[in-house]
């Protein structure tokens, strides 16, 4: 008789109040940003015919095409190609998300690959009315494709920046870079840039539907993009760490936690040249509470060698910044209140 495997019970223990407040949260904000990224590339990039990357660029690049070479196309289907385009990108990109890299990714994905083409057509929709009430698009209002370039991009960053933040992603071609990475151990950041810079080039296919202008402006757009993806995914993350070295170390200490109230961690040392044992004091504090630890450092010992750098991210008690999590977790341990974080 051949043993069968037993089955291991599902244990499902139900969301608590925290948990689910969290995840609302989270949806909420992933839905927010979604909406601006699309307000960025509906709005503004577009309606100029504007390159750009991902797949709203893999959408324009087949408007272009369809405008130069598809005669007979009505001007509703090439209206409405852009968003066919990126549902159909969005949907085929997710499935081969799910079948390279697991379920477990598609939990995180499937939000961004429907949110971001649904936000699209209402903002494709709300344009079209701005259109039939002033007889031009909102990008075309600003009548300066250079000021509406910038706009596109920032919004679209901004978007992408604030979903990426909570630990959520946008899916489309942010898909294959995370493949390459799983296969071949390739920088997604690389991956990333060399298939929004190709899809950029492959607009040439369209010349001259596609000018040389509208091809470097989407290049802006994409510079502006990485910027200001950079900025705002990290977001309330960037903070001040501190090294002070000093002889008085142990006041210093007592400094940091009654009167910065910050934690503060003692490092163990020697000194370079005479080979000395000395202490060195490490804590991470916001960039306000600098100028105060820096003048009460220079009370208790002038002679203090202090080095301070910026820190992207910290994560830790005091400093804890949650990812939104669809699997719902199961435990909910309650941080213990302390006087002073810890480091």
């Amino acid at each position: 008789m051949k043993n069968k495997r037993a089955k291991r019970p599902f244990n499902f223990k139900k969301p608590t109040k925290r948990q689910w407040q969290k995840f609302l949260l989270n949806s909420l904000i992933i839905v927010l940003g979604n909406f601006i990224a699309a307000a960025g590339a509906e709005l503004f990039i577009v309606p100029l015919g504007f390159t750009m990357g991902g797949t709203t660029g893999i959408g324009i690049l087949v408007r272009n095409l369809i405008e130069l070479y598809g005669q007979n196309v009505a001007p509703a289907v090439v209206d409405w190609v852009v968003n066919i385009t990126v549902y159909a990108a969005n949907f085929i990109l997710f499935v081969i998300g799910v079948i390279f890299l697991g379920k477990k990714f598609a939990a995180g994905t499937l939000a961004g690959t429907i949110l971001y083409p649904v936000c699209m057509t209402l903002l494709h929709l709300l344009d079209g009315l701005y259109e039939g009430a002033f007889g031009e698009t909102i990008g075309q209002s600003l009548h300066d494709p250079l000021l509406s370039a910038i706009m596109g991009g920032l919004l679209f960053g901004a978007g992408i920046g604030i979903v990426v933040r909570v630990g959520a992603s946008t899916g489309g071609t942010d898909i294959p870079p995370l493949i390459f990475q799983k296969y071949f151990n390739t920088p997604v950041s690389l991956s990333l840039w060399a298939l929004d810079g190709s899809i950029i080039l492959l607009q040439f296919a369209a010349w001259p539907q596609v000018t040389v202008a509208q091809v470097l402006y989407g290049v802006i757009i994409t510079i502006v993009t990485s910027v200001v993806i950079d900025k705002v995914s990290p977001i309330g993350m960037r903070r001040t760490q501190v090294k002070i070295i000093s002889e008085r170390y142990l006041e210093i200490r007592d400094m940091i936690l009654t009167k910065i109230d910050r934690g503060v961690t003692i490092l163990y040392g020697q000194t370079g040249y005479l080979k000395e044992d000395c202490h060195m004091l490490l804590t991470v504090i916001s960039h306000r509470q600098l100028v105060r630890l820096k003048a009460e450092v220079e009370k208790i010992d002038p002679n203090a060698f202090m080095t301070v750098s910026v820190v992207s991210e910290v994560r830790g008690r005091g400093f804890h910044s949650d990812g939104v999590d669809f699997l719902m977790p199961q435990d909910d341990d309650e941080p213990k209140k302390v006087p002073h974080e810890e480091n």
